[in-house]
């Protein structure tokens, strides 16, 4: 299983949530970039792949993924919210010098410390590239650490590509390779247009030495993994990210339960090894099965 489980005995107050403080946003009409502060001074403490329960008091609390790497002003984190709900509407009003709760981080992120030496390739689909931009830039700011770094990202639409100036600085790295889709062009696009499985198939990889990290809408995922496994990968190191229901944060509640799992403790990043028992989690494939 990937590392970095939060231990719930290691978490102050991960009951009660702690005063964060809101020092930046940077709002766009489909969703908002939110650096927060804890009131304490404390360092967050996340590693990439992990999320926070945030609390907008008076409205409820979410779980959200964070999308800044720890490598980058410690003192500070960043949350990328589309508002769809109630709690996320109320948080996408919020400015700077506004209170929010945190509880975290949660759950277990990436696993950074397993993948060292190998080639990454990062698979994102809509907006599942906030928890991968903190892998993203973790792996810029370790680099040598690392072989390989293959950017994957597709959106539905050119207006909803997320982290522009990122990935504008991601392009310009000459260690990194980036393939950008959407799945439906406009006037001002001029790049790949089709599902983000397309340029999967364009890259030549070394399946021996390769882990891949993806994260998107959960239809997606089979199709990722079919890809993936035509390349001769491990399905040992091939990594998702499940979203579920997440309540409690620390696998007491059961809303996230998956069979003998709780997404929220033993994830959200999983193999997909660990997955092909539990077909409700994602579809198993097998290459021999495709008729294609």
């Amino acid at each position: 299983m990937p590392e970095t489980a939060m231990n719930a005995g290691q978490v102050s107050g991960f009951y009660m949530p702690e005063l964060a403080k809101v020092y930046r946003t940077c709002r766009k009409e489909t969703d908002i970039i939110i650096e927060a502060g804890m009131h304490s001074g404390r360092p967050l403490g996340h590693m990439p792949g992990q999320f926070v329960q945030v609390s907008v008091f008076g409205y409820g609390e979410v779980p959200i993924s964070i999308c800044s790497s720890p490598t980058r002003t410690p003192d500070r984190f960043e949350l990328c919210v589309r508002p769809v709900g109630g709690v996320t509407k109320a948080l996408y009003n919020k400015n700077s010098e506004d209170w929010i709760g945190i509880r975290g981080p949660f759950g277990r992120g990436f696993p950074v410390d397993l993948t060292k030496g190998k080639d990454i390739l990062v698979v994102a689909g809509g907006i599942g590239i906030a928890p991968l931009r903190s892998l993203i830039n973790y792996i810029m700011d370790k680099r040598e650490e690392y072989g390989r770094l293959i950017i994957v990202y597709g959106a539905k639409t050119p207006d909803l590509i997320l982290f522009t100036s990122d990935i504008e600085q991601w392009e310009n790295q000459p260690d990194a390779e980036v393939y950008l889709t959407v799945d439906e062009a406009d006037n001002s696009w001029n790049g790949r247009t089709g599902v983000v499985t397309l340029p999967i198939r364009e890259i030549e990889i070394d399946p021996a030495r390769t882990a891949a990290m993806v994260v998107g809408p959960p239809v997606m995922y089979r199709f990722v993994a079919m890809e993936l496994l035509k390349k001769d990968m491990d399905p040992d190191n091939i990594f998702f990210s499940l979203e579920r229901h997440f309540k409690c944060g620390i696998g007491k509640c059961g809303h996230c339960q998956l069979n003998d799992l709780y997404v929220c403790h033993d994830g959200p990043t999983f193999r997909y090894s660990d997955l092909l028992a539990r077909t409700e989690a994602i579809e198993a494939w097998a290459p021999e099965k495709d008729q294609d």
